[in-house]
């Protein structure tokens, strides 16, 4: 947990580095605010430049890539990829993004009440009064990403993972720490991987937090990505095969591109994620959503009150994990690190979950037994509650061509609980199997 990646620049020059367990490190918050502006100022000097592949520590290639502003390399936290990290403008436009008689709440005793109304009703009963239609939102939008290739052998590989994390943490839940790491998995079985932070999270657009930041906007973005890794104007290739893998609301948004575009994505990985939602409301309530810029103001300053985060260390326990099953200080780098969320994504949080008949590729349901909102906190007693998503959102996908996982002592933050790395090698045996 205590060694350092070092930042290069696209001229192999080191501007900057971050400690290899996350992003961000258990600092006091007295001096996070001065390591965050050096890392941003250490990104800001990294400039786009694809004429050759890029070097960095220890004179390790990288990937040419475009698509990519400001581009910085590193390594992933094993080591088992080599990675580029940018900005991608995506242009997105939605005619079902949600109108909602409701103003943007201006303290936290507004946002408490809110959310109380909203989860107390469960969820259907105070939105439907507040819904009032729909409405278009189209814009360019910068994407802040990591694009990361396998290390040696596997390194041309056509196949790409295009990872979208959910409410509450940022891309690098999927490369949180080592040992933690979901890329070096991925990597190590012959996948590239795209990470991204959604619309609103780490150094992506931040857009009204109501009208924009809404789910059916997101899955535009999510099936633009998929689109240009596919295309080959992202990356440094074409690729033949993309899979989609999400986590929680990333699961919702990647099982929304498979219903509203079914050739987009090759397969679908579901984690943190079923169809029973007896369990959102304790999480939500859980959650303590907390105005993000009054509780993180060295992270978040100048976000208005629809931007939120996990209240305490606390609060993201009982949302995200499951106790003995993680180690206290993944927690409290989690919580230091936390991603902000929007009062839209909350609004939106299943809007665009749909049935279809026309998605026939391999899907994957992976969650922790004790997963919170979409398990209640028991995802396989009496029965295995993951195996009724498939035949329910996808009657066309035959049982041969899907599986579930169920990782034991594990809550909705899979992939930062001890078991998640049986979780990750169930992922790529199921992918490997069906030949994607």
């Amino acid at each position: 947990m205590g060694s350092f990646c070092d930042i290069y620049n696209s001229e192999g020059t080191q501007v900057g580095s971050y400690p290899r367990s996350s992003p961000l490190s258990i600092i006091p918050s007295t001096t996070m605010k001065t390591f965050t502006s050096a890392l941003i100022g250490a990104t800001a000097l990294a400039q786009n430049v694809n004429s050759s592949p890029l070097s960095g520590p220890a004179g390790l290639e990288f990937p040419n890539v475009i698509g990519l502003m400001n581009q910085t390399v590193h390594v992933s936290n094993g080591g088992s990829a080599h990675c580029v990290s940018g900005t991608v403008k995506v242009n997105a436009t939605t005619d079902k993004n949600l109108k909602f008689a409701y103003n943007l709440p201006s303290n936290q005793s507004q946002v408490t009440q809110t959310l109380v109304s909203l989860w107390s009703s469960g969820g259907d009963g105070y939105l439907k009064s507040l819904t009032s239609g729909t409405q278009r939102v189209t814009g360019s939008y910068d994407i802040e990403a990591t694009y990361c290739l396998p290390a040696g052998e596997n390194s041309k590989t056509t196949k790409v993972q295009l990872l979208t994390h959910g409410i509450g943490v940022d891309r690098y839940y999927w490369d949180f720490a080592s040992g933690y790491s979901y890329v070096d998995t991925a990597a190590a079985a012959g996948y590239a991987t795209f990470l991204y932070n959604r619309l609103g999270v780490g150094a992506s657009s931040k857009e009204d937090p109501l009208n924009a930041v809404q789910s059916p906007l997101e899955l535009e973005i999510l099936e633009a990505l998929a689109s240009k890794l596919r295309q080959g104007t992202l990356g440094d290739r074409a690729f033949s095969t993309v899979v989609g893998v999400g986590h929680s609301f990333g699961s919702i948004l990647t099982q929304g591109v498979t219903a509203a575009y079914p050739k987009t994505l090759d397969a679908a990985v579901l984690t943190g994620f079923a169809l029973n939602s007896n369990g959102l409301p304790g999480f939500g309530l859980g959650l303590n959503a907390a105005i993000a810029s009054e509780t993180q103001p060295y992270r978040f300053s100048g976000l208005s009150a629809g931007y939120l985060v996990a209240g305490t260390p606390v609060s993201n326990q009982i949302a995200f994990f499951y106790d003995p099953g993680f180690d206290p200080e993944i927690l409290s780098l989690a919580d230091a690190s936390k991603g902000s969320f929007t009062l839209g994504e909350l609004f939106t949080l299943t809007h665009v979950i749909n049935a279809t008949s026309e998605f026939q590729g391999p899907v994957a349901v992976v969650a922790g037994n004790e997963d919170l909102p979409f398990c209640n906190g028991n995802c396989s007693s009496p029965t295995n509650i993951l195996a009724g998503l498939v035949p329910a959102l996808y009657p066309e996908v035959s049982e041969e061509n899907t599986a579930t996982y169920v990782a034991p002592a594990v809550g909705h933050a899979l992939n930062l609980h001890y078991a998640a790395p049986g979780a990750f090698n169930f992922i790529q045996d199921f992918l490997k199997k069906h030949n994607v």
